[in-house]
């Protein structure tokens, strides 16, 4: 089986190990799944992305920007062999897109994971990792139908570069606010979202250790239940998402 894990900026932005996240990725994979990483091609308009983590003022405005070139790398995923595609970002820009162009199940670990959570707990809490990202992810949430299971989102006030140098600084904070979640809102699982923070640089193992509640991790989470759905033939309903038969190209040709 190989899944595609779609960066949702071109790979110039990638300011990451990609051998090393792919490892990382691949751990989370059944013997027999191959995880590739892959990056949308390049677009006018994605340097916003940088621009607005400069100004810490990640709003979800860098999403909206990169789904055409997104939905293009899904298409091409399909036509390449792949058998199912995940969005890397955890706030699945491009997923609904993606699912009205291919056959193959188009997974975003946002959608994912509070189902998952929802399964287990009846009270969820999620952490951001800076205060913008907070109104971008109610709208979101209230859009999949799940605001109702949230108990608050908080955010640990941490980006930038050089993340891994303040793993210590984002294991503690992340441990304090998961503990408010559970005490000042009732929380009984707690699903942190920023993947470039958690679990790239903290193992959410740690912190569901070190608050003592279930803490998710988005990105196994996402692969475990692709893995699902190509092993039982389960993919987005065509009624859901009607298809168009559409190629790569069309998404490039102006009128």
């Amino acid at each position: 089986m190989r899944i595609l894990f779609l960066n949702k900026a071109p790979k110039n932005a990638a300011h990451y190990d990609v051998a090393g996240i792919e490892k990382l990725l691949n751990s989370y994979a059944s013997p027999g799944t191959k995880v590739e990483i892959g990056f949308p091609d390049n677009f006018a308009g994605s340097q916003v992305e940088e621009e607005l983590g400069n100004q810490s003022m990640l709003n979800g405005l860098d999403h909206m920007m990169d789904v055409p070139a997104l939905i293009r790398k899904i298409i091409w995923a399909e036509a390449n062999g792949y058998d199912a595609v995940i969005q890397s970002n955890t706030f699945d820009p491009g997923v609904d897109g993606g699912r009205l162009v291919v056959r193959i199940p188009v997974i975003g670990p946002l959608r994912t994971t509070i189902h998952a959570a929802a399964t287990l707990a009846d009270r969820i809490g999620i952490t951001v990792p800076l205060r913008s990202h907070i109104p971008y992810t109610w709208r979101l949430l209230r859009m999949i139908g799940m605001a109702h299971m949230v108990t608050d989102i908080r955010t640990i006030h941490i980006y930038g570069p050089d993340l891994d140098k303040r793993r210590a600084e984002i294991t503690d904070k992340s441990v304090a606010l998961i503990k408010d979640l559970v005490r000042d809102t009732g929380a009984e699982a707690v699903i942190p979202l920023g993947g470039a923070i958690i679990p790239y640089v903290v193992d959410p193992a740690d912190l569901q250790a070190g608050a003592g509640v279930p803490v998710f991790n988005t990105k196994s989470v996402s692969i475990r239940f692709a893995e699902a759905c190509v092993a039982l033939g389960m993919r987005q309903s065509p009624y859901t998402y009607p298809r168009a038969d559409l190629k790569a190209e069309d998404f490039v040709k102006q009128v």
